[in-house]
């Protein structure tokens, strides 16, 4: 039937994880509210009336240690398939490991030299 033996269930797998969202979408459709009022116009911050505009200008910092995290949260995303295959790479995994790992580190001093990870 298929021309690629043994992806039935990679297609099965996608055909739910597609109509997974879209029925979850639907059943909320359906059981909201439907009443459009003023409140429902209001901009929500934890039940109080705002205050001041929603265009505020935010310290640049606060990028640039959001930043420093993604880069080194990326670093366990390739890291852990390496780990898990550590017994069958060998030594030159390793070693390339190893320099990874020391960029990532020479990054770290980087970012720390120059103030961004300074939270004050």
């Amino acid at each position: 039937m298929f021309v690629l033996s043994g992806y039935e269930y990679l297609l099965g797998f996608l055909l739910v994880c597609s109509l997974v969202p879209l029925l979850a979408l639907t059943a909320s459709k359906l059981v909201r509210p439907s009443r459009r009022g003023p409140e429902r116009r209001t901009t929500y911050e934890s039940g109080m009336e705002p205050i001041g505009g929603a265009w505020i200008q935010f310290n640049i910092r606060y990028y640039m240690f959001a930043l420093v995290y993604v880069i080194f949260d990326v670093e366990t995303v390739f890291l852990y398939p390496w780990a898990v295959a550590f017994n069958q790479l060998g030594l030159l995994a390793f070693i390339e490991a190893l320099i990874f790992v020391g960029i990532l580190i020479i990054g770290l001093v980087y970012a720390w030299r120059k103030g961004a990870l300074e939270w004050s």
